[in-house]
């Protein structure tokens, strides 16, 4: 089952007038103020639902749309503390939106949301043995392409295989199937790393040939 946002924003305090404030407003209604940006995660910040399956136009759109509302220029004769929120706010924004863009941090961003957690920075050995096998085999593919053309088809299928892992991620969550979520989110991690990697090969490899 698609998770859905709360129906009703839970409410702080003002810190200038003490009125009542939905947590994720930039600015509250009573006074005008901009607020901090509190304690939200991603899917709330930029006011969009929290699913896989993100439109990125959307996405855009609200980003770039809280953006210009925190741009520099409208706080520069606002004092110290609201110049600081501004910039607390637009840096909580960044974070959102370049975690969201990204499939495979929006993916671990979800399961974040739902108690699972998956580090994309541990380096440990793999325990899948069936994805171990898969990395081995397709690293050495990509090591031993020795010309322009091997690289471009093993670089092509490199990038098929992430989109082919998304669509299954997608899947997952749909299917409320969060050990299989889990499960293609570390395959994923993997899978991109090797893509990145053919096509860094496939970058000198035509510089090489110039």
């Amino acid at each position: 089952m698609t998770m859905t946002a709360a129906a009703m924003p839970a409410l702080v305090p003002c810190w200038s007038c003490k009125g009542p404030v939905a947590t994720r407003a930039l600015f509250c209604s009573v006074c005008g103020a901009v607020q901090g940006p509190g304690a939200l995660d991603h899917f709330t910040r930029l006011g969009l639902r929290p699913t896989f399956d993100l439109d990125m136009d959307e996405l855009e759109r609200q980003y770039f749309g809280f953006q210009r509302r925190l741009h520099p220029d409208r706080f520069a004769s606002k004092s110290p503390r609201e110049r600081a929120l501004s910039q607390g706010q637009a840096t909580a924004l960044n974070e959102a939106y370049e975690t969201l863009k990204d499939p495979l941090k929006r993916a671990v961003a979800l399961l974040e949301m739902q108690g699972r957690k998956v580090d994309l920075t541990a380096c440990g050995t793999i325990n899948d043995k069936d994805l171990l096998m898969e990395q081995m085999e397709k690293r050495e593919a990509i090591a031993d392409a020795d010309s322009v053309e091997a690289i471009t088809r093993l670089s092509a299928a490199a990038d098929s295989d992430v989109l082919s892992c998304q669509c299954h991620i997608s899947a997952a969550f749909n299917g409320s199937d969060l050990e299989e979520a889990v499960h293609l989110t570390i395959r994923l991690k993997y899978l991109v790393k090797l893509a990145d990697e053919a096509r860094a090969k496939k970058v000198r490899m035509m510089r090489a040939v110039r």
